[in-house]
């Protein structure tokens, strides 16, 4: 998912530190992680993603092309705010 991020042209790093799901999580809410892409046992089953967006906490579940698409459209907007409002209307 990373190398499909990075396609689409956004900054993406993978944390793949033998911790635990938790644990970096709460790493990526302080050092202010504007959105974190989540994929734990069930989203990998289910083939999608969850976001957390900073300040704002779990988004939702979603494909990771929707999720692309979505921020594809936030990006064009220029919106300097991602919230989990404009994420509940897709």
């Amino acid at each position: 998912m990373e190398a499909r991020l990075l396609a689409a042209g956004f900054r993406a790093t993978l944390d793949s530190r033998n911790e635990k799901l938790g644990a970096k999580i709460r790493n990526g809410e302080m050092e202010k992680v504007p959105a974190l892409l989540v994929v734990g046992e069930k989203e990998r089953a289910a083939g999608t993603v969850s976001l957390r967006l900073h300040g704002s906490g779990d988004a939702g579940s979603r494909p990771i092309d929707a999720l692309i698409a979505e921020m594809n459209e936030v990006a064009a907007s220029r919106a300097t705010t991602w919230t989990a409002a404009k994420t509940a209307a897709h």
